[in-house]
């Protein structure tokens, strides 16, 4: 794993960021993806600080109090005064309304439906705040500070306790029409059966999610709660991970044919467990799914900023905020 602190301090030396870029502070936090993250920018000196805490209470009230206070630590800890606080970014772990800032629900946790995320955090701090997805401000993230830096198209996957994905054209986040862009995870793998229309049509969250490879490790007769024994010499868990490598094969082609990216950006627990033999694996079945006429090398590779993704993922979302 990268180091992002350097990453994001050497980009920020490339001031591209409107009249608000060389002066003040940005905070990106995350809630909830990895514990409570949260990243402090400093415009002027280019400087990137982090600070995280694990989560004792999945109560949406809870977590979000935790989460300011994180903040506040990591902002006395620099002496930052909020009246030099510019904006701020925050991800969470769900769908989100990004036009007016509020969780829609969490897929894992009660209490989230319709909370008011961005209400919450400018009432704390006096910035102006946005509010997007998760798996949306990774992959802006790594196309503004990590592995895509150098690309304006790129797409990313990110496999764990969900599947999700995010989009970044011409250099910017893609939300789509109604801001559920990129969200892959929700798509089925295969065309309902009309004829046995009791059996529920699988989406690929099902399929290549942590519980959906283990639920395949199960049914095919590995019990385990560990994703390591699927990615293992074990013969079961070869053929999990042979199958999941044909579905993402197939997925990624697809995507490739449809938005044509330079880049696609793969991340989440799964990847990190399975390594670049994963990745290379996925590489080498895009090929049986590509035309002819229309195959390229899309490089496949894997995330770099790590446990603090999404928290740099919030400042890149307050940084693109500041050219609009």
């Amino acid at each position: 794993m990268s180091n992002p602190q350097a990453m994001v301090e050497e980009r920020l030396s490339h001031n591209k960021w409107g009249i608000l870029g060389s002066q003040g502070y940005i905070l990106g936090l995350d809630i909830g993806s990895y514990g409570l993250r949260a990243a402090l920018i400093d415009l002027q000196k280019h400087t990137y600080a982090s600070m995280h805490r694990e989560v004792s209470s999945d109560q949406a009230e809870v977590l979000v109090s935790g989460m300011i206070d994180l903040a506040r630590e990591l902002l006395a800890e620099h002496h930052v005064d909020l009246n030099r606080l510019v904006r701020v970014g925050v991800g969470f772990g769900g769908p989100v309304d990004v036009r007016r800032g509020v969780v829609l629900l969490s897929p894992r946790l009660a209490g989230w439906e319709q909370f008011p995320l961005r209400e919450r955090i400018e009432a704390a701090f006096g910035a102006d705040t946005l509010v997007d997805n998760d798996a949306n401000l990774i992959a802006l993230a790594e196309a503004t500070f990590g592995v895509g830096r150098d690309v304006q198209n790129l797409f990313y996957l990110h496999l764990s306790s969900g599947v999700g994905g995010g989009l970044v054209i011409n250099g910017r986040l893609y939300h789509g029409a109604t801001a559920t862009a990129g969200e892959i995870g929700h798509a089925l793998i295969a065309p309902i059966d009309r004829l046995h229309g009791e059996q529920s049509p699988v989406t690929l969250e099902q399929r290549v999610s942590i519980r959906g490879l283990l639920q395949r490790a199960d049914a095919l007769g590995l019990q385990t709660d560990s994703l390591k024994d699927i990615f293992s010499d074990n013969s079961i868990g070869q053929q999990v991970i042979a199958e999941t490598t044909d579905v993402l094969a197939a997925r990624l082609s697809q995507i490739t044919a449809l938005i044509d990216p330079e880049m696609i950006v793969l991340g989440g627990i799964v990847v990190r467990i399975g390594g670049d033999s994963f990745i290379s694996s996925i590489t080498s079945h895009m090929h049986d799914y590509m035309v002819w006429e229309v195959e390229r090398s899309t490089p496949l590779v894997s995330s770099m900023l790590g446990f603090d993704s999404v928290a740099i993922g919030g400042v890149a979302l307050a940084l693109e905020s500041m050219n609009e």
